[in-house]
């Protein structure tokens, strides 16, 4: 059994059982592809979710466009 990390999403603590920012997100129920991912003040590629590995305490900020005009 993997051991759970620490992380803060959007300001709120979390604890997910996995290091992969893909399964991550789906874990936390981000299933659409609506938002775009910073994690630590860095935005993170799409492209990129499932290759970018999670540390402990690290900070994920996840954010959807908002339509003006």
């Amino acid at each position: 059994m993997q051991a759970k990390i620490e992380i803060s999403i959007n300001g709120d603590k979390k604890s997910v059982a996995t290091e992969c920012l893909a399964d991550a997100l789906i874990e936390l129920g981000y299933s659409d592809d609506g938002f775009a991912v910073a994690v630590n003040g860095e935005f993170v590629p799409r492209p990129s979710y499932g290759e970018f590995v999670l540390s402990e305490r690290d900070e994920i900020d996840v954010v959807a466009p908002i339509a003006g005009g």
